[in-house]
């Protein structure tokens, strides 16, 4: 079985004990599942397996013969300053760990210190690479603004910018172990964002996704994890979770902001520990699926009201994207229309249908509650009543002068009107609306009377008074 290599880079152990180097070997294996390793027990061959190997960390002891610890560490860190080292010496020696630390190591410990303290200490330094890669990775992208997997991407539909930049800050953190969490509006495409970042990690398993909304306690550990047979009654065979399914891949949760106060536990300990136990049993198993959740809610607004736990907040925004509303990316409706369009025209078994010029108008100035989700619903709807050459601007039109404005009317006057400032006469308020319906409504007097709630003859009518005036 392929197993995904962990970390993306690899660590050499180097002592010139085998029995330690083995030991060590299994230990960052079974309790932090370390795999990416490389092994040698002579000194002299340090530098050779650093040079033809795709080395990011070395444990390195410090006392061996031939080349002694303290040397090879000036040496790494002179021809291969990105790569860190921790040493791991059999001897307590202040003086020299303060040594070591000033001569570039990332950290110190002793051998026959408590086992636990060497492999957070190595975690730590995992960490700090895999933060220290990424962001030369993103620095890289943005500089040359260039995307290496645009096939991953291709399944969503925008020529925006800040789109763009999502999708160059994934590419940096594609190989990174850590969770990533994809928040804002339904409809906006987060699961598509979801699926890009599975692609992109290149993981051999499978990308299984959950939506928790809904779920309660025990569903969802019973979902996540598994049973035992026997674990509870009616329990009459072993089930593999979601968890054990996404190994080696990713496990999607969907809606992350509706999970239980018992279940945020539970997912805390899973990404702290690395380890689950499946109802009934009493053996840990370790996670090697990258969690990716998404939510269309505002967690740190639960944080604050104690909803959702701090801590979990913050192992869960490591990796954090925020796609924007449609009405933020009005440069990608039309060729989302386009695509909708052509799209519902095959399933409707349609000639795909031309439209009026100032459809594309029109839908630039709604502000679409419901994101991509509601314009293609709009276009399905529409195609689907569509019967003459023309696609039909009644489906949209229908829903566009329609709006939600209670959010708009609540915030009308914070927005229009300083407090501190003379209020503004009908007549300029008149003046300023019909100017601004006709700006958005580029010279289109059809379309600036809908916004303003007015017939199309008082609109004119109100323009030939502004130009005698």
């Amino acid at each position: 079985m392929n197993t995904v290599r962990y970390p993306d880079f690899g660590i050499l152990i180097v002592d010139d004990e085998p029995s330690f180097i083995r030991s060590l070997s299994i230990a960052l294996e079974r309790r932090t599942g370390i795999n990416h390793t490389y092994q040698t027990s002579d000194s002299r061959e340090v530098m050779t397996m650093i040079n033809e190997n795709p080395i990011g960390l070395v444990l390195l002891d410090l006392n061996m013969p031939h080349i002694s610890g303290d040397q090879l560490l000036k040496e790494i860190v002179e021809k291969h300053p990105q790569v860190g080292v921790i040493i791991i010496s059999g001897m307590n020696q202040i003086e020299v760990a303060v040594d070591c630390i000033r001569f570039g190591a990332y950290d110190y410990f002793v051998k026959t210190t408590e086992e636990s303290r060497l492999l957070e200490g190595i975690e730590r330094a995992i960490d700090r690479l895999e933060i220290r890669r990424e962001n030369e990775a993103m620095r890289k992208r943005f500089l040359t603004d260039t995307l290496e997997n645009p096939e991953f991407f291709s399944p969503i539909i925008t020529a925006n910018k800040k789109m763009r930049s999502i999708f160059q800050y994934l590419e940096s953190v594609s190989s990174s172990r850590q969770p990533v969490m994809i928040t804002g509006e339904s409809g906006v495409g987060k699961e598509q964002i979801a699926t890009a970042v599975h692609k992109l990690s290149n993981r051999k398993g499978d990308m299984v996704r959950v939506n928790v909304a809904g779920i309660d306690d025990n569903a969802f550990a019973d979902t996540l994890f598994g049973h035992s047979r026997g674990a509870f009654t009616g329990a009459d065979k072993k089930r593999m979770g979601m968890i054990e399914s996404a190994s080696d891949g990713t496990l999607f949760l969907d809606e992350i902001g509706n999970l239980s106060s018992a279940s945020q536990i539970k997912l805390l300990r899973l990404l702290q520990e690395g380890e689950y136990y499946p109802l009934g049993s009493d053996r840990p198993k370790r996670s090697r699926a990258r969690i990716v959740a998404a939510t269309h809610q505002d967690l740190y607004k639960k944080v604050e009201d104690g909803s959702f736990r701090k801590d979990l907040y913050y192992r869960l925004y490591i990796h954090h994207i925020e796609i924007p509303a449609l009405r933020e990316r009005k440069d990608d409706l039309k060729i989302l229309f386009d695509h909708f369009l052509a799209k519902a025209a095959a399933e409707f078994n349609k000639q795909t249908p031309t439209y009026p010029k100032e459809l594309p108008i029109l839908l630039s100035n709604y502000h679409f509650p419901g994101n991509i989700r509601e314009l293609q619903g709009l276009v399905y709807d529409a195609v689907s009543q569509h019967k003459s050459r023309i696609l039909s601007m009644e489906v949209f039109r229908r829903v566009i002068s329609h709006p939600n404005t209670t959010e708009q009317t609540q915030t009308l006057d914070s927005a229009l009107f300083d407090p501190n400032m003379p209020l503004p006469t009908l007549q300029e308020i008149n003046e300023l609306l019909i100017a601004s319906a006709m700006e958005r409504a580029q010279g289109n007097q059809s379309l600036a009377s809908r916004m303003l709630g007015i017939s199309q003859p008082a609109l004119s009518k109100r323009l030939k008074k502004s130009q005698l005036d």
